[in-house]
């Protein structure tokens, strides 16, 4: 599979982004309004913090009026998978298996997400199996090159 752009966001960045993909798009008052008041950020942070994001191709904006209206440039499932990446590539070594091992003992995990998760293992077995059979059953059916002359 090939490695996604890498998308690091700081706690602020990141809940700009949610707000975006939650609403679509929204000015900076809605984004500033949406945030909340823990911690309050002022209304001239979260305008730098959008002006900078969009400098990185993470937001883009269309004028409306005299306000600017943003709107997320990369997808949540996008950022989520690059950050994923990062976690695991920092922190376990690239060892998936690590990782789950790490995630599965240090929390509670329900009946329901054990299930789920062995279904998901299940589901990706079933796809490399597949996608082995097909890379084997293409190369039988490649020319043989020392034949071509």
């Amino acid at each position: 599979m090939p490695r996604s752009q890498l998308h690091r966001l700081g706690d602020l960045q990141l809940r700009i982004m949610q707000v975006l993909w939650q609403r679509g798009e929204a000015t900076v008052a809605e984004v500033h309004a949406a945030l909340g008041a823990r911690p309050r950020f002022a209304y001239t942070t979260i305008a730098t913090m959008l002006r900078k994001m969009e400098a990185r191709g993470l937001v883009r904006h269309r004028a409306q009026g005299r306000a600017f209206v943003y709107r997320a440039a990369v997808a949540e499932r996008q950022v989520s998978r690059g950050m994923a990446e990062h976690v695991l590539d920092r922190l376990f070594a690239g060892s998936l298996s690590t990782m789950v091992s790490h995630l599965l003992t240090a929390r509670e995990v329900s009946a329901e997400e054990l299930a789920e998760l062995e279904r998901l293992i299940q589901e990706r077995k079933r796809i490399s199996r597949k996608e082995t059979h097909i890379k084997k059953g293409d190369a039988r059916h490649e020319p043989d090159s020392s034949r071509l002359d």
